[in-house]
């Protein structure tokens, strides 16, 4: 039997985002989220291609966002609450963490495999962020997929995209639990 870090394990037996409107100063400074993108770095990625980067947005870059959110739900004929939804994602946080899905050319390693280590990046981050104290919550919505809001807001090229948006701060309530997957009905034993 292996040694077992048992702590971990029980962090991610329990682990639970936090809802990003919860979220509030004060929120990691540089240095400690350093070590969160350090952590989220270590993912898995074959080929070593780092098909993945980081855009911190601090306050005012939210505050900006916020109002092209707004301009664009409007040019793209989102319902009011459509638009005040994705504003608030921005306006209200005070620190988010744009995991951009940057493919690299491979004859290797297929795209696919690419978007699957910018996921478990997102979640990486997630996790340490959760596990050094934060509150954290693994977003996106329509703005992040729409190319206009992608390449004039955040600067993406036309192949990235965003894979996630992982806001971090002080957790002001707790959530519930929720109720998870039944194990049972979603694994199969193969033994031949």
């Amino acid at each position: 039997m292996p040694d077992a870090n048992q702590a971990v394990l029980d962090f991610l037996l329990t682990r639970r985002s936090r809802p990003a409107k919860t979220l509030v100063a004060p929120v990691p400074g540089r240095a400690a989220l350093r070590v969160l993108l350090t952590a989220a770095a270590r993912s898995p990625d074959h080929g070593k291609l780092e098909p993945w980067r980081f855009l911190v947005l601090e306050k005012a870059a939210l505050a900006r966002l916020a109002g092209l959110a707004e301009a664009r739900g409007a040019a793209l004929g989102k319902s009011e609450g459509e638009i005040a939804k994705q504003r608030a994602q921005f306006a209200d946080a005070d620190l988010a963490v744009a995991v951009v899905e940057a493919p690299k050319p491979s004859d290797k390693i297929p795209a696919i495999e690419q978007t699957y280590s910018a996921g478990a990046v997102c979640l990486a981050l997630l996790n340490a962020a959760l596990a050094a104290g934060w509150g954290a919550n693994w977003l996106t919505g329509w703005a992040v997929h729409d190319r206009a809001f992608a390449e004039t807001g955040l600067g993406l090229s036309a192949g990235e995209r965003v894979a996630g948006l992982i806001h971090i701060g002080t957790e002001t309530a707790a959530p519930p639990e929720r109720p998870r997957p039944d194990i049972d009905a979603i694994t199969r034993w193969v033994s031949e």
